[in-house]
């Protein structure tokens, strides 16, 4: 099975899915899927792929539906030549796999498939649905993919009861951390408007890099929210500051700042607007303001009064009968599609690769460790439809 799951992360690999593009990826994994008699509906926009597959189609409304979600795109590998091998030729050496996207996520789909593959030959018969969510814009502006199946499955009044998102969650060991939760994200891009001079004539200019310094000082160090037992505390990112100016003896005459906060449930979006309006005005006399919600925090329901029906506590038995030690939940990282399926009222977990390469050169799994995720997949199937 382990060789079987290597070839088609290999395969997905090689397609250079650069999000929002998804190269084929996609043909691939239906394939499979409708030789185990899935049921697939495409859900392509503009030049996103997604496609809702479910299993069992039939018995849709008997409230036990299981959703594997996942995304076939990946970011870009960046500069090629500081790759140790072709990040779109995957190779092992030394027993590790390495190419762009094989932990976030390939790696992840292939397991996936090979889970509910395996379940479904040896149950044929199980009472429910398994299904899958798949898209190819996640690491892009996510516009046209996730958000869109969901929007149609609501429409259609789909019922989801479970979802595991394949997002690399792992730290260490596989499904060491899982994740019922994110925070959201809120991007900022600022205009800080000064009077454009030459250099030698600083007084008759206005410098808006000189204005803005006491602002950053404070943006740094301000503490916008705490932590607490399910969120990490917020945080907050100037990713890129420029001007339109090239020459070095001109002060420009505006500078553009972008910055990112990664927000908790102790601060809403609003507040962290209005906190930061009262900065500005406290610094800087003439700006502008331009924001863009990517997502609120959303935490999936970890109340289920029934043991044998809490999504968090199937995955943790899950996780310890493969690997014999429970994870920890730990919703810390960057947004997820989970922001749109929870819409549905699913119970939601997050369970994956290590993630300590993902995004990087040189992205890559020790190959044991898609064995390991396989039989956690395969043993949270199970434990949703057989007990």
């Amino acid at each position: 099975m382990l060789q079987k799951i290597i070839n088609l992360t290999k395969t997905l690999i090689k397609c250079p899915s650069i999000s929002p593009f998804d190269a084929g990826c996609q043909d691939i994994l239906i394939t499979i899927l409708k030789k185990l008699k899935f049921h697939i509906d495409l859900i392509n926009i503009n030049n996103t792929n997604n496609f809702w597959a479910i299993h069992n189609f039939r018995q849709k409304n008997i409230h036990n539906t299981l959703v594997f979600a996942g995304h076939t795109d990946v970011v870009s590998p960046g500069n090629i030549t500081k790759w140790k091998f072709n990040p779109f030729t995957p190779i092992i050496h030394d027993n590790i796999l390495y190419g762009r996207g094989v932990c976030d996520m390939k790696g992840s789909l292939a397991a996936m498939i090979f889970a509910a593959k395996k379940f479904i030959l040896n149950y044929p018969h199980y009472h429910g649905c398994l299904s899958f969510i798949i898209t190819s814009d996640e690491e892009g502006n996510a516009k046209n993919g996730t958000i869109k199946i969901i929007k149609k499955l609501l429409k259609n009044k789909e019922k989801i009861d479970f979802c595991i998102i394949g997002e690399p969650t792992s730290k260490k060991i596989i499904g060491d951390n899982i994740k019922n939760g994110r925070r959201g994200s809120l991007n900022i891009q600022l205009e800080i408007i000064g009077i454009q001079g030459h250099v030698a004539y600083h007084n008759l200019a206005k410098n808006p890099i000189h204005m803005v310094i006491p602002l950053l000082k404070e943006l740094i160090f301000k503490k916008w929210s705490k932590k607490n037992s399910l969120f990490p505390e917020t945080s907050m990112q100037i990713t890129k500051i420029k001007s339109n100016i090239e020459d070095n003896n001109i002060i420009p005459g505006n500078i553009i700042i972008y910055i990112n906060f990664r927000f908790n449930n102790e601060i809403s979006y609003k507040n962290i607007l209005k906190k930061l309006n009262y900065m500005l005005k406290k610094y800087v006399l003439n700006f502008k303001i331009k924001w863009q919600l990517s997502g609120k925090p959303f935490l999936s329901n970890q109340y289920c009064k029934n043991k044998k029906k809490n999504l968090l506590n199937i995955v943790k038995q899950s996780i310890y009968s493969v690997n014999n030690f429970n994870p920890s939940l730990i919703n810390d990282g960057g947004t997820s599609d989970g922001r749109f399926i929870i819409k549905t009222g699913a119970q939601i977990i997050e369970l994956g690769l290590n993630n300590s390469t993902i995004h990087k050169i040189n992205e890559h799994v020790h190959i044991n460790d898609l064995y390991i995720l396989y039989k956690i997949y395969y043993q949270i199937i199970k434990n949703i439809f057989l007990t």
